[in-house]
């Protein structure tokens, strides 16, 4: 029973130390991935600001009104970034965890069936005084 506790806690472990690794470097490229995008997304601004003067900028305000359906907003893709990078944040939590999480379960639930086999075997003794003491009476 114990060698066999061991082995998932040993596998669980390797498990960890593989994955970890990689998991940093995601996370790491993530981040600079997303700087990129907001780094993209202020140098469209500024260039538009800096290009249009203030006749372009109103019939640029009026084209973009009417074709608001149809054309993303800066803001909206940064937003689906920042959800994106709470998406990639919360699975590399999820692969960093789940090896140690399934490993404590099983070490638990162990623990549980050797509890429950030691009452068990308590009430099976028990019963067994019990019923030698009504035969003896």
């Amino acid at each position: 029973m114990r060698s066999r506790i061991v082995n998932i806690i040993t596998v669980c472990l390797v498990t960890l130390a593989v994955l970890s690794p990689g998991v940093v470097v995601f996370g790491i490229i993530w981040g600079r991935h997303i700087e990129l995008l907001e780094i993209k997304n202020s140098t469209y601004a500024v260039n538009q600001i800096g290009t249009d003067t203030a006749d372009e900028a109103l019939q640029q305000r009026l084209l973009t009104t009417k074709q608001e359906d149809t054309k993303s907003n800066p803001a909206q893709e940064i937003l689906t970034t920042v959800e994106q990078y709470k998406i990639a944040t919360m699975l590399e939590w999820f692969f960093l965890f789940f090896p140690i999480c399934v490993g404590l379960v099983i070490l638990f639930y162990d623990r549980y069936l050797v509890y429950r086999a030691a009452v068990l075997q308590e009430q099976i003794e028990m019963l067994e005084r019990l019923w030698q003491q009504s035969i003896e009476q």
